[in-house]
């Protein structure tokens, strides 16, 4: 069975503490981890602390994102369980100072994805990469370069609007690494085939991505052995011409975002109602505690976090993503 659970540190003073309560929660889980995704709020000071305390746990499939939680937390993990083998493969992958000095986020984004290409052996991306988070430092002046080098590395292995692109969240966050503009996360599946997947547009709703220069999925649906899963791509409040709905109004835009993913959803054959989490991303701090009450609300039992993480467009205020 596969489960998700996002673990925050109890009261505490402290990054150590925050850490280590974090770390002995995840210990204490029964099942095998899949992955895990530390969300910080100082990566350059907090990284190199959770990453020494992951290796003892013995999961090699970790993210580190700065994206500050906005309940307060240093550090908050979403984590995966699962009884058996999930079927998928997780890399994160991040440059080092080195590797990122002198590079703008096109070249940062080109060399991930190299990256990617030379570690998933036997795997081929248009078929077996089902879903990315591009996290992108200071997004206002580096998304441009990311849309254009993915562009070019989708063109370069045969991916178009005429068949596909791929699921994909590309928000704001940050790394370690001072110089890294880029940092991004992969979901590839080994054993799956091109016939397993069906790709959701919701165009009732929502515009295709290709039309404002933009390439990739609105969401994906894996046809797998033990059922369905759905891979939903960040998602805001967006009309099926590309325009931005509800300027200015935070809720009004959160409605409308999780319209959106409904339409997705129920393209699919699922619903909101089998979401297993929610992961919201707030570009104003300030609007935390409205979206936190709309969260709590709405849906008291899924399992939430609100960070802040900037979208790619200025007047969108909030975006959320989710998996069934």
């Amino acid at each position: 069975m596969d489960l998700y659970r996002f673990i925050r540190p109890g009261r505490t003073e402290n990054f150590d503490e925050a850490c280590a309560s974090v770390m002995e929660q995840i210990n204490s889980l029964p099942a095998k981890l899949a992955f895990i995704k530390f969300f910080c709020s100082d990566a350059q000071n907090q990284a190199a602390k959770l990453r020494a305390s992951v290796q003892r746990l013995g999961c090699k499939a970790v993210s580190i994102v700065e994206q500050p939680p906005l309940d307060g937390s240093r550090v908050c993990a979403l984590v995966h369980t699962a009884d058996s083998d999930p079927g998928f493969v997780f890399h994160s992958f991040r440059l080092t100072e080195e590797e990122a000095a002198g590079l703008d986020s096109y070249a940062q984004t080109r060399l991930l994805f190299d990256r990617y290409r030379s570690t998933a052996a036997g795997m081929q991306m248009a078929t077996h990469l089902v879903r990315t988070w591009i996290y992108v430092r200071d997004i206002d002046a580096n998304y441009a370069g990311v849309v254009r080098a993915r562009n070019d590395v989708f063109a370069e292995e045969g991916l178009s609007c005429e068949n596909h692109y791929i699921a994909s969240t590309g928000i704001g966050g940050g790394s370690e690494s001072r110089s890294a503009l880029v940092s991004m996360d992969f979901l590839s599946y080994p054993g799956i085939k091109e016939s397993d997947k069906t790709y959701l547009k919701a165009l009732s709703h929502m515009s295709p991505t290709h039309d404002y220069g933009v390439a990739f999925e609105r969401g994906v649906k894996l046809s797998l052995p033990g059922g369905s899963r759905y891979y939903i791509s960040g998602t805001a409040s967006i009309d099926s011409k590309g325009c931005v709905l509800h300027e200015g109004d935070v809720i009004a835009q959160t409605d409308r975002l999780l319209e959106n993913i409904g339409t997705l959803l129920e393209e699919g054959g699922s619903s909101l109602d089998a979401a297993k989490y929610f992961i919201v991303y707030l570009r104003d701090i300030s609007d935390f505690a409205a979206v936190e009450e709309y969260m709590q609300r709405r849906f008291p039992d899924k399992p939430h976090v609100i960070l802040e993480g900037r979208v790619c467009r200025p007047s969108w205020l909030i975006e959320m993503e989710t998996e069934v």
